[in-house]
């Protein structure tokens, strides 16, 4: 019995030594291309050149050329865990060079209509908070919570912890890559999508607008009242549920890093039902055009 600690102890400092040249699934520095759901992903599979599947933890990573970058495909699957959790999969598993987020989004400012392709230069975990408990008719939070962001009703927003190897600190917001926006902001007219294959059309021709907030958080958003609190205190022009958590784990290890997504809904804010279930091919199509003349402009920085 006296052994078995011992044994633990060097398995775990086993499980924790860096991956080996030799477990890499690829060693050309590519640039790591991210979808979440999966008629994003098959649209950009269909474009590359020279597939090659790898495998790790059951995810399918796809190699390949596109737009003439080498690149690794993946899909992360929805939400913040999944995206947090694949992204480092394919850090650890890939040479990456740069990580570019292709998908749909909700809209949140108005001024942005279904179809648009949203550049954003910062994205924040905006349902990382803390839930207050109702006392006298308000809501508060506990004295020590540090809440930077007005609150919708018992919900303060927050910040999280950001881990590095220069260790931890507190923020909110994470950047897109300086180098990359410039290069999205260099895109110019882009031909997108304006209808579906079902002849179901936009009033207006879809756009791209590069620059303002993005926010992320594990909930698919289909109230107008929370969006129009999303708007005025975030100044968002899109929330979706990925991300963010991309964004955080790029900043972690020091990879640019920069997201294109397309508006399938406008979280709630149109009348009628959401038109995610009409639009999302639509706006998966868009968004991967707009990456895809990306690609061309942006140089890897290796």
């Amino acid at each position: 019995m006296r052994f078995i600690a011992p044994i633990l102890c060097l398995l775990l400092s086993l499980l924790a030594l860096p991956l080996r040249a030799a477990d890499r699934l690829d060693t050309v520095p590519r640039v790591a291309v991210i979808c979440a759901f999966e008629p994003e992903w098959k649209t950009l599979k269909a474009s590359l050149g020279e597939p090659k599947s790898h495998y790790a933890n059951g995810v399918e990573f796809v190699t390949g050329t596109l737009s003439g970058r080498k690149v690794v495909l993946f899909l992360s699957g929805i939400s913040m865990v999944n995206a947090t959790m694949t992204t480092q999969l394919a850090l650890d598993r890939f040479d990456v060079a740069g990580i570019v987020v292709s998908g749909i989004a909700g809209g949140v400012d108005p001024n942005l209509r279904i179809g648009d392709v949203a550049v954003a230069a910062r994205w924040g975990q905006y349902l990382e908070a803390v839930f207050a408990r109702e006392i006298d008719g308000k809501f508060q939070p506990p004295p020590w919570a540090k809440t930077p962001f007005a609150n919708y009703g018992m919900i303060f927003p927050s910040e999280v912890w950001a881990r590095t190897a220069n260790g931890e600190e507190r923020r909110f917001w994470f950047d897109a890559d300086p180098g990359m926006l410039a290069a999205a902001g260099k895109l110019g007219a882009t031909e997108l999508k304006r209808c579906t294959a079902e002849e179901a059309c936009l009033p207006g021709t879809p756009r791209v607008v590069v620059g303002g907030n993005g926010v992320s958080g594990a909930a698919f958003v289909d109230n107008a009242a929370f969006r129009e609190y999303v708007f005025k205190t975030f100044e968002a022009h899109v929330l979706d549920m990925e991300s963010a958590a991309v964004a955080m784990v790029a900043y972690a290890n020091g990879v640019p890093f920069i997201a294109f997504r397309s508006l399938s809904d406008l979280a709630g804010g149109s009348e009628g039902v959401n038109q995610i279930r009409t639009f999302f091919q639509l706006a998966s199509d868009n968004s991967a055009t707009v990456v895809q003349r990306f690609l061309a402009l942006w140089t890897p920085p290796r």
